[in-house]
């Protein structure tokens, strides 16, 4: 199969789908715009945990798709052996101590699959990965997943720009907001807040929590899950802790420069507030009751201290599942859209540029396509 005729695409979004795309296509001679609200990773992609797994139960369509994904990351981190952005050194899970603990169900589901995971008690964990308090671990015990691993999405994002400048890409990031054009029922490129015009033969929607709104706009039917996240990063300290470790009560995982990342559900449910302009106010105790949760499952229970503090909305189809592909009520018009930005990041990119380059359908995108929403 050969690609198609496209020569030219607009990319609105510059968080990780939109960059690790408009990479590919730039890679395959195509000419390509990104037009974004800000600077390169100003949504969802600058507030991400950046877990990078296939750990728990979901669909196997959804699981082949993340393996792929944690395989690209495995070759870029051959290239950057060395990077403080990219690490697999494992991640360690473990459940409440009540009727919902599904620790040994996981366990062996992750196994029934090949996904390398052991089960450990509280008591192993020191001797196989460290910093972790073990005496947090719930007694049912937790699952250690060796093959895992966190990438810095700013850090990964910047570097995929900097080859897609050498390779002409354009980034435009002073026009404000922008939407798709669509003139004679298929799209033609995309128009920003003030008024700049770039036409193109292909226009791929990127931009995380938004792309049900603005699909709905042409519409287009996208099933919308979308919670509020908040991620809170660490000042700098030297601990021993490598793993990510998401717990009842706290995520955690390492980033570059000694400093973690933090999230919990709970904690932007009960700590954050959408205020009538659109912004958000934050709960500074919901936040110290987060950075507590988080010193008590790290070994010697270390004071911690916020360095920033990220909100905004976390992309959740409305199914759970991936939306990547084709809006086939218009050509020439595509959407990526997913939780899982890390693990998918780079895969989705290439798998997306594939379809648009071809005009053909990819066949690990065939339970994810954006129409199965308007059928429902």
């Amino acid at each position: 199969m050969t690609d198609n005729t496209i020569s030219s695409a607009v990319i609105i979004g510059a968080g990780i789908f939109g960059v690790s795309t408009a990479v590919q296509l730039a890679r395959r001679g195509v000419r390509v715009t990104i037009l974004n609200d800000g600077s390169p990773a100003n949504g969802a992609s600058g507030r991400s945990l950046s877990w990078l797994n296939s750990a728990r139960m979901r669909s196997l369509p959804y699981h082949r798709l993340r393996m792929a994904g944690i395989d690209r990351y495995r070759t870029l981190s051959a290239r950057f052996p060395d990077a403080d952005w990219l690490r697999f050194d494992g991640g360690l899970t473990w459940d409440a101590d009540d009727e919902r603990n599904e620790i040994d169900a996981a366990y062996r589901y992750e196994v029934s699959l090949g996904y390398d995971a052991q089960w450990l008690s509280g008591a192993d964990v020191p001797r196989v990965t460290p910093g972790v308090n073990a005496n947090a671990i719930t007694p049912q015990g937790a699952i250690f997943n060796p093959g895992e691993g966190w990438v810095d999405l700013p850090a990964l994002i910047g570097l995929l720009l900097k080859e897609y400048s050498e390779l002409g890409g354009v980034l435009v990031t002073d026009q404000g907001a922008a939407r798709a054009l669509i003139e004679g029922g298929r799209a033609v490129g995309a128009e920003t807040a003030t008024g700049r015009y770039f036409l193109a033969d292909a226009v791929v929607l990127a931009t995380g929590p938004a792309v049900p709104r603005m699909a709905a706009e042409s519409g287009q039917i996208i099933g919308d899950g979308t919670p509020i996240a908040l991620l809170v990063q660490t000042k700098p300290f030297a601990h021993p802790l490598r793993a990510v470790l998401n717990t009842p009560r706290v995520a955690v995982r390492p980033a570059p420069g000694g400093a973690f990342s933090l999230d919990a559900d709970w904690a932007a449910d009960e700590g954050v507030t959408l205020r009538p302009d659109g912004g958000f106010e934050i709960d500074d105790s919901v936040v110290a009751a987060l950075l507590a949760e988080a010193a008590n499952v790290l070994e010697g229970n270390p004071k911690l201290e916020v360095a920033t503090i990220g909100v905004g909305g976390k992309p959740i189809p409305g199914d759970g599942e991936p939306v990547v592909g084709a809006l086939k009520a218009i050509p020439g018009y595509y959407v990526a859209f997913s939780h899982s930005g890390a693990t998918l990041g780079l895969i989705l990119g290439e798998l997306l540029a594939f379809e648009v380059m071809r005009g053909a359908e990819h066949p690990m995108l065939a339970t994810f396509r954006p129409e199965r929403f308007a059928l429902s």
